[in-house]
């Protein structure tokens, strides 16, 4: 039997936490369990769990020595997440990892991985609300918030909370097949996959300036759905196109027709999420033409198809 450890690093998510045992517990072939999951600490003392409440372990750092599979949940442990670093005790806990372990993390799990050394030169992803602080620590790892997980051979890696998830049936897919991990999924009362990645839920405001292009920009949000070109905007703003060109940057980080296509999707995703408009319509009442070019735009920026994401997102 395959035996995943689970290393509880306080303060440990709790969510992330339960997500390993839940899930692969749920990975069965002819009534038979596949995985035997076992949760430890870097010592024997509980473990402070976020929000209040402390977990006491059945088993210390050593049963790491054993594991075919670690999984490091969601931590605010402060060496990694603060100071790009290991404790003394983290660290000698994680020596005892055998070499050929599958490493795994969850949220910002990722950061002990990458305090570690285990991502560096890496492809990798974390809770995109984290991407600021794990970019500036870790420069070594290529960091990606748009997906939900990135699958590295032996070194995997879940974005914010709920990914773990994803992350853990994707791992049960791999080992055993689509079937065994379906029905995990269905145990556990989830999707077996989700369209999309991490990025369909990032908040991405507005930037709420008072630069000298923010009429313009509040006057082409009114008419998304029209005939926007450069020189319009310019025009409205009372600039030449390149000094519109030039301020429009500075202000917003972008190029103008980047903000207007980013707009547009924007608005777009809020006619699937609160209308029932066929695609088509939606298409054309947020200036991306047709239902192909939507369904481009979409893919391109969330990766989800606009039927798919108003499954998802639409409201009652």
């Amino acid at each position: 039997m395959h035996r995943i450890v689970v290393l509880a690093l306080s303060e440990v998510v709790g969510y992330d936490l339960n997500i390993p045992p839940q899930v692969f517990s749920g990975a069965r072939k002819d009534g038979r369990a596949l995985y035997d999951v076992r949760i430890c600490g870097v010592d024997d003392r509980p473990v402070q769990v976020s929000y209040g409440y402390e977990a006491k372990l059945q088993h210390g750092p050593e049963a790491l020595a054993e594991a075919d599979t670690v999984i490091v949940p969601g931590t605010r442990a402060t060496a990694p997440r603060h100071h790009g670093t290991l404790s003394a005790e983290l660290a000698d806990a994680l020596a005892l990892i055998p070499d050929d372990a599958r490493v795994m993390s969850i949220c910002t799990g990722a950061f002990v991985l990458a305090a570690a050394g285990y991502l560096d030169g890496r492809r990798a992803t974390t809770h995109w609300a984290h991407a600021g602080d794990f970019r500036r620590l870790y420069p070594r790892v290529e960091l990606d918030e748009n997906v939900l997980f990135v699958d590295g051979g032996k070194v995997l890696t879940s974005a914010g909370l709920s990914a773990g998830v994803d992350l853990c049936l994707h791992v049960i897919r791999s080992d055993h097949g689509s079937a065994v991990a379906n029905r995990a999924a269905r145990y556990c009362v989830v999707p077996p996959w989700r369209d999309g990645g991490q990025s369909q839920y990032i908040e991405r405001p507005l930037p709420a300036d008072e630069g000298s292009t923010a009429a313009t920009r509040a006057w082409a949000l009114e008419r998304l759905g029209e005939q926007l070109g450069l020189e319009s905007l310019a025009r409205h703003a009372r600039m030449s196109v390149r000094t519109f060109s030039r301020r429009f940057r500075a202000e917003t980080g972008m190029s103008a027709r980047a903000w207007l296509n980013q707009q547009r999707v924007l608005h777009a995703r809020h006619l699937l999420e609160t209308t029932t408009l066929p695609v088509d319509r939606v298409a054309a009442e947020s200036g991306l033409g047709t239902a192909a070019s939507l369904r481009q735009h979409l893919n391109a920026t969330i990766g989800v198809a606009p039927l798919a994401y108003r499954r998802t997102f639409a409201r009652p």
